[in-house]
């Protein structure tokens, strides 16, 4: 594996961590309706488990309400069921016979606390997973070294890139968690 290589697949497993973080933030509840909050539910439709998004189309209409649409009206109770019954999200859905709305309340004081601990747990995953790719990158490089495939500067030089790059990323996941929570904190 060449120098650059190093570099770019440490950058892309930087880039991928972030993007998961990113992710897990979307999914969390800030008291105002976002169709990402229902991506982690599943549902049972046809006999297998599917994502809510493969049943119906998910829309937030209002800042408190969610509209779900599905596209077979047979899906429509287990939808409602699956929704209720995830505790994760503490939703009450109701339906009309052919569209669900969920009401989104405002969150508690302590519930906001309770999500801003969780964006704290999801940050500190990331952390990690961004050190396990620096560790995998060092260790590449500490071998490449050790082969005599580059030089002792160079080594250094990648390093530092890695070193770089990875503290950049930091940043990026440490502004977008505290964006996060004080977007919860001063709803």
């Amino acid at each position: 594996m060449n120098p650059a290589q190093i570099v770019s697949q440490a950058q892309t497993k930087f880039q991928q961590a972030i993007e998961h973080f990113q992710n897990d933030l979307k999914s969390l509840r800030t008291g105002r309706a976002s169709s990402a909050m229902l991506d982690s539910v599943t549902v049972e439709a046809y006999g297998a488990q599917m994502p809510l998004i493969q049943v119906a189309t998910v829309t937030a209409p209002e800042a408190q309400l969610l509209q779900i649409s599905p596209f077979d009206p047979s899906t429509l109770q287990s939808i409602v069921t699956a929704i209720r019954n995830n505790p994760n999200l503490g939703l009450n859905p109701t339906d009309d016979g052919r569209i669900i709305r969920i009401p989104v309340p405002p969150l508690t004081e302590e519930r906001r606390r309770d999500i801003a601990k969780q964006i704290g747990q999801k940050q500190e995953e990331c952390m990690i997973r961004l050190r396990s790719a620096r560790h995998d990158a060092m260790s590449i490089i500490g071998e490449a070294k050790k082969d005599k495939d580059i030089g002792e500067d160079d080594a250094k030089r990648l390093e530092k890139q890695v070193d770089d790059t990875l503290a950049t990323t930091k940043n990026s996941v440490e502004s977008a968690a505290k964006a996060k929570e004080s977007e919860i904190m001063a709803l």
